[in-house]
């Protein structure tokens, strides 16, 4: 994930209340069996959470900005069908052994396969670079499942509440986790320089990022996993968790490693890995992030934020 400091969750009632009710909707997920729960959360969320939340009109809006080609009755689709996505991963993460059991016989598959063989033998660092595509915890679990040791950042959720059992759910996944910020980022180089592999998402909205492209269009990104693989000499592998036709099962592609070069150029090489990923598969990438966020543009060139 992108690095920089994030401030703690709050603990208010407001809070709290919200977080009672996104409790109770898991816990009462949870009860149903595991191939239906997933289904079910993806139809909750889709049908109930996203219009509430006003997600389909992120995704409807986000589509027009970068893909005004795009068919209405495609763009209606995938007004459905990202957030069924988005329900599923969640409950998926929440599921534990449920969900990484899926993996414990799973191939991995990709150009960066024997690469990643390769740097776990010799003890060389790996950055993992994957995008909110499918469900993203998956290339991690696929990965621990084969003995490798990975890591990850996260970003400590707004609602303190929320992120407690939210953190206790990643960790079902695989451990370690650090959380985004100075203190996660010491814990995650100390684990990059004993020879292990990092997970990162690369495609979340930095105000202070560099002016790269997503979809044709400037999408200010983080190059602080490109920095952190030339600082320790870290092989750079993008990764990918791809949902599969059934709605349940994954196909974990790791592509070839990216050549070191400068930050921009390789992160800009991962932006574009993730790209062409998400236009073969336009309901699996999450539309309802505000990636791009061109209102801020000027601000952001404003205050010299703006760097190529």
């Amino acid at each position: 994930m992108a690095l920089g400091e994030t401030a703690q969750g709050r603990k208010g009632p407001v809070e709290f209340a919200s977080n009672l009710v996104i409790h109770a909707m898991i816990g009462a997920a949870m009860l149903v069996p595991y191939r239906y729960r997933v289904p079910m959360a993806g139809w909750i969320v889709s049908r109930v959470v996203a219009p509430l939340a006003g997600y389909s009109k992120r995704v409807k809006d986000n589509l027009a900005y970068v893909r005004p080609d795009l068919p209405p009755a495609e763009v209606k689709r995938l007004m459905r069908a990202v957030p069924d996505n988005a329900g599923r991963t969640l409950i998926e993460i929440y599921s534990g052994q449920d969900f990484t059991s899926r993996f414990s016989h799973a191939p991995l598959t990709g150009a960066g396969v024997t690469a990643l063989e390769k740097a776990h033998a010799e003890k060389r660092p790996v950055v993992l670079v994957t995008g909110h595509f499918g469900n993203y915890d998956a290339p991690r679990a696929a990965l621990i499942a084969k003995g490798f040791n990975v890591g990850a950042l996260y970003r400590e959720m707004n609602n303190g509440y929320f992120n407690d059992h939210y953190v206790a759910a990643i960790s079902q996944v695989g451990t370690p986790v650090f959380p985004r910020g100075r203190r996660g980022l010491s814990g995650l180089i100390k684990f990059l320089r004993a020879g292990n592999m990092g997970g990162f998402l690369i495609d979340q909205y930095m105000f202070d990022g560099a002016d790269l492209t997503f979809f044709g269009k400037v999408a200010p990104t983080a190059l602080s996993a490109a920095e952190l693989a030339l600082k320790y000499d870290a092989l750079v592998v993008p990764t990918y968790g791809i949902r599969q036709p059934n709605g349940l099962d994954f196909e974990v592609i790791c592509e070839a490693p990216i050549e070191h070069g400068t930050p921009q150029a390789m992160t800009q090489a991962l932006n574009d890995s993730l790209e062409a990923l998400a236009r073969q598969h336009m309901d699996q990438w999450f539309w309802i992030h505000r990636r791009w966020k061109p209102e801020q543009a000027e601000l952001r060139r404003r205050s010299g934020k703006s760097v190529g």
